[in-house]
C-alpha cells in the first residue's frame, strides 16, 4: 500500500488566531475547519494545515513543518509501514471526526527527522 497523495502540509504556528487571520483574511484562503489547536485551509488541492505550537520558541527537535499522507486504510497502512522498518512514534488515533465518521493519523520521521504522517477517514459504527 503505497503512499501516493499528500493530503496537506502543516505549519506550526506560534498564534493560531493570529495565524488564521492572516491566512484567511490577509490571503484570502477558505477555512475548511478549525479546530482548539488546529486550523485546516483549502490549498487548491493541498491543505494547508495551521498547528499551534506547544512551546514558542521551538524546541530543537520541535519541528515546524510536517507532510501528511492521506491514505485510504490507515491501519492497513500502518501495519505494512511498520513491516518495512518505519518507526512510528504513536499507533494510529483519533484526531478528529464529524457525526459519521473519525480522522485517524499517526506520525513518523524520515532518515533526516522531517516529520511525516499518515492519516485515513473510518467510518463510525
Amino acid at each position: 500500500m503505497p503512499l501516493q497523495k499528500i493530503s496537506h502540509l502543516m505549519l506550526v504556528v506560534r498564534d493560531l488566531d493570529r495565524s488564521l487571520a492572516f491566512y484567511r483574511d490577509t490571503l484570502g484562503m477558505r477555512v475548511n475547519y478549525a479546530i482548539e489547536s488546529l486550523a485546516f485551509l483549502d490549498g487548491g488541492g493541498v491543505t494547508l494545515a495551521l498547528r499551534k505550537a506547544q512551546n514558542f520558541p521551538v524546541e530543537p527537535n520541535q519541528k515546524l513543518t510536517e507532510v501528511v499522507f492521506e491514505v485510504d486504510d490507515i491501519h492497513a497502512a500502518y501495519n505494512e509501514l511498520k513491516s518495512r522498518g518505519v518507526e512510528f512514534r504513536l499507533n494510529p488515533r483519533v484526531l478528529t471526526g464529524d457525526a459519521e465518521r473519525e480522522l485517524w493519523g499517526t506520525d513518523f520521521c524520515d532518515p533526516d527527522g522531517h516529520v511525516l504522517s499518515i492519516t485515513g477517514w473510518v467510518a463510525k459504527n
